[in-house]
C-alpha cells in the first residue's frame, strides 16, 4: 500500500474530525471504530490514479488490466478485432495514465474523441477501447464496493438467460440427424434455447466460394437441418439460426420465408449488415424475426438500423461495440423502438459476466449467447478466476461481488498465450 490514504483511514479521519470533546470520543469511539472496520477496505477515491495498462492475448481475445496507485486493478476483455493491437493498448493506456479511473464514461469519450480525426471509430480501435473501458468499470465497482450493474443504475433481473451455440460448425458436412442430436445434447444440459450456423463454405453444392446465391441443394440443406432440430426439441425450445451475412438478398428472403413454419426465435444476418436499407426490405418480406448487429460499432452504428426498421432484434457484441456504458446506451436506444436486446457473446467468463451486468441493467434484454465449448474446454476454466457456478438451467446468475466479479488468471492464461506477443508486460 502506498502513502495515499486507503478508504478505511480516509473515512476514519473524516469521521473523527467531525467529533469534538473527549467525552464524546469515550462514548462513541468503540462504536465508530467498529463501523469503520466493517467498511470496504478500498482506497480514498479522490486520490486514485491509473499507473499502468497491461495486456495479454489468448486465441482470439484481448485481456487488459488497468493498474492504480492503491493496489486496486480492473479487468476487461475484447474479441475478434484485436489481432496485432498490443501497441494500441499501450498507446491508449499511456493517454490515461495519471487519470482517476472512476470516470469510465468520461475517459472512454476522451479516448474516442481524441482519435476522431484518425478515423478510429470502428474496428480494432473500438475493440481495444472496449477492453479498457470495461476494466475502468471493474475498478469503480471495487472501489465503491458494489457490483457494476449498480453503477449502471440497478438491475431488472437477478439472472441472465443464455442460448447455447452448439458449435456444430466445427463438424464437416453435418447431417440433419447431427443437428438434432446436438440440439438434444444442449437441451439435456438445461438450455432452453439453441443456435446453429447453417452457412457452410465447404458445402459441395455451392456454385462457387464467391457466389452468394445459394443453390437449391444448399437451401434444402439449410432448411432440413433446422427442421430436424425443431422436430427433436419440440415447440418449447427457442431456436436461433445464423447465416453469418454470407448470402445475397434473394437467398436471405427465400430462407427467411422457408423458416417461417419452424417458428424461429430469429434468423441472424442472412445478408451482410452494412446496408440498413436492405435490411429494412428484408424484414418487410417475412414474419421470421431478423437479428443483426454483432459487427456494428458504437451506438451511432445502430441509429439507422433501428430508425429504418432494419432489425427485429439487435445483437451488439459487448466485447467490441465500445464498452459497458456504450452497450447500455445501445440497449436504451433500441428500447425506444421496442426492439429486444440480445447480445452476441464469444468471450471468456470475464466477458460473459461483464455483459451480464449490462443485460441486467436494461428493461429490453431478451437473451445472451453462450458457447457450449465453454462448458467442456478446460481453457475457459483456466484463464479466469470465479468461484461460482458458470451456468445453471440455461441461466447465468448475476454476480453480487464488487466490480465485475470475475478476475483474469494470468498464470492460467500463460500456457494459452499468443506466442511472440508481450504478455502483461
Amino acid at each position: 500500500m502506498t502513502k495515499s490514504l486507503h478508504r478505511r483511514s480516509f473515512l476514519s479521519k473524516a469521521a473523527l474530525a467531525g467529533l469534538t470533546g473527549s467525552a464524546f470520543f469515550s462514548n462513541y469511539g468503540t462504536v465508530l471504530s467498529a463501523a469503520v472496520e466493517k467498511m470496504p477496505r478500498h482506497s480514498n477515491p479522490s486520490t486514485l490514479k491509473i499507473t499502468d495498462v497491461k495486456c495479454g492475448f489468448v486465441r482470439g481475445a484481448l485481456y487488459v488490466k488497468v493498474y492504480t496507485n492503491q493496489d486496486i486493478f480492473g479487468c476487461g476483455e475484447a474479441v475478434d478485432a484485436i489481432h496485432g493491437t498490443y501497441h494500441l493498448v499501450k498507446r491508449l493506456g499511456g493517454q490515461i495514465k495519471g487519470e482517476n479511473p472512476l470516470n469510465p464514461n468520461r475517459l472512454a469519450e476522451q479516448l474516442r474523441k481524441g482519435a476522431f480525426f484518425g478515423g478510429a471509430q470502428s474496428g480494432v480501435f473500438v475493440a481495444v477501447l472496449t477492453a479498457i473501458e470495461t476494466a475502468l468499470w471493474d475498478i469503480t465497482g471495487k472501489v465503491f464496493g458494489v457490483p457494476v450493474y449498480q453503477l449502471l443504475g440497478g438491475k431488472f433481473r437477478d439472472k441472465i438467460r443464455v442460448y447455447c451455440d452448439t458449435a456444430l460448425y466445427t463438424s464437416r458436412n453435418p447431417s440433419p440427424q447431427d443437428y438434432a442430436q446436438a440440439a438434444r445434447g444442449a437441451v439435456d444440459r438445461g438450455y432452453t434455447a439453441v443456435k446453429f450456423d447453417v452457412d457452410d463454405g465447404g458445402d459441395p453444392n455451392k456454385y462457387d466460394r464467391f457466389n452468394w446465391t445459394a443453390s437449391p441443394a444448399e437451401i434444402d440443406r439449410m432448411y432440413n437441418a433446422i427442421a430436424a432440430v425443431r422436430e427433436e426439441v419440440g415447440k418449447g425450445i427457442d431456436i436461433c439460426v445464423d447465416m453469418h451475412g454470407r448470402y445475397d438478398y434473394i437467398t436471405g428472403v427465400k430462407m427467411a420465408r422457408m423458416y417461417e413454419d419452424l417458428d424461429l426465435m430469429w434468423l441472424e444476418e442472412p445478408i451482410p449488415a452494412d446496408n440498413p436499407n436492405l435490411y429494412q426490405k428484408l424484414t418487410q418480406q417475412t414474419s421470421t424475426p431478423i437479428c443483426t448487429g454483432e459487427n456494428v460499432y458504437l451506438a451511432y452504428g445502430f441509429v439507422n438500423i433501428l430508425k429504418e426498421g432494419g432489425a427485429d432484434i439487435i445483437m451488439p457484441d459487448i466485447q467490441k461495440a465500445g464498452g459497458l456504458g456504450e452497450a447500455q446506451r445501445i440497449a436504451n436506444l433500441s428500447n425506444l423502438f421496442y426492439v429486444p436486446f440480445s447480445p452476441h457473446m464469444v468471450a471468456s467468463f470475464l466477458g460473459a459476466m461483464a455483459s451480464c451486468h449490462v443485460c441486467a441493467s436494461v428493461p429490453n434484454f431478451q437473451i445472451m449467447e453462450w458457447q457450449i465449448y465453454m462448458d467442456t474446454d478446460q481453457m475457459w476454466q483456466d484463464i479466469v478466476t470465479y468461484d461460482g457456478e458458470r451456468t445453471s438451467d440455461g441461466f447465468i446468475k448475476l454476480s453480487e461481488k464488487p466490480g465485475i466479479g470475475v478476475e483474469i488468471n494470468e498464470e492460467g492464461m500463460r500456457k494459452y498465450a499468443v506466442k511472440d506477443v508481450p504478455f502483461f508486460e
